[in-house]
């Protein structure tokens, strides 16, 4: 369960409504613009700050005039600016699925497998959102993360698109539920296996189920990932639509993600589909993946 937040209508408008829109498009069509040139360049031979160069360039970038326009300087000194900051790779490279797993470069049907890279200074989300109550009503503040050398992620992509990735909002936004895992475990959503490795390799998960839809994702984890896991006498993968496996009922287990769709765009509707079915099947704990984020589109 998460905290109370304000409503769609709280919050998204007027300046809120701007930073997100310009960071959706910033994030979408253009992150790779902050170079490791570029941040160089602004703070050479200073004493600069590489978070205020970094949020400098993305500010050119989304059109916002911090030199010259009072409006826009007041926006990014109170808005835009607090959502960066440069990330310590280390908690990340350290976590025991990023140094336990390989990832071979492999394909089945549309889906493929393999390592992506992140370049020094590209942004990306970090995190689910900051919510801030302010006198005149909500602050809502994108987390976006940044690192200052190149970092390489697994991911599955289907049709080229990434699907699931190991970037680190998926691993900071996935850890609730793995600490809350207990007993017999079910996720829906398999991408990596992240979430099902992290589970079963707790003393206190006996069993982990994964609801998969896509049986070529299924086929290549079983091939490539699967083997290497040290706790995988507790997974059992079910090829199987989530409603549908929803529908038979889900009282047997203790624990409960959700874990399928790509980001808020599409996550709301299945978000609350899903919770209707958390409504007449009580008993486990449930979780869902960015359910602080998709709180706020409801």
């Amino acid at each position: 369960m998460t905290e109370n937040l304000p409503s769609f209508d709280e919050w998204y408008r007027g300046d809120s409504k701007r930073l997100f829109e310009i960071l959706s498009i910033f994030l979408n069509l253009a992150p790779g613009y902050v170079t490791r040139e570029a941040v160089g360049e602004m703070t050479a031979g200073t004493s600069g700050n590489e978070t205020f160069a970094v949020a400098n360039l993305a500010a050119a970038a989304c059109g916002i005039d911090a030199w010259n326009s009072p409006r826009d300087r007041a926006f990014f000194r109170d808005l835009f600016l607090p959502c960066f900051r440069r990330l310590d790779p280390a908690p990340f490279l350290n976590d025991p699925f990023t140094k336990e797993i390989v990832f071979p470069a492999a394909e089945r049907g549309r889906w493929t497998l393999g390592m992506k890279k992140c370049a020094a200074y590209e942004c990306f989300v970090a995190d689910d959102p900051r919510v801030e109550k302010t006198p005149v009503g909500y602050r809502v503040i994108p987390q976006i993360g940044f690192f200052s050398e190149d970092y390489a992620y697994p991911a599955v992509c289907e049709n080229g698109r990434e699907w699931m990735t190991l970037m680190p909002n998926e691993i900071v936004t996935t850890r609730p539920a793995v600490e809350a895992s207990r007993g017999d475990v079910l996720t829906f959503g398999l991408g990596l296996g992240y979430f099902a490795f992290s589970a079963a390799r707790k003393p206190e998960v006996d069993s982990v189920t994964v609801c998969e839809l896509s049986a070529e994702v299924i086929s290549l984890f079983q091939e490539f990932i699967l083997p290497q896991f040290p706790e995988k006498e507790k997974i059992t993968i079910v090829n199987a639509d989530a409603f549908d496996f929803a529908a038979e009922g889900m009282t047997r287990f203790d624990t409960v993600f959700c874990d399928i769709w790509h980001d808020p765009s599409d996550g709301v509707p299945l978000y609350l589909r899903m919770k209707e079915y958390e409504a007449k099947n009580p008993g486990p704990d449930y979780h869902y993946w960015l359910e602080k984020t998709l709180q706020l589109y409801v």
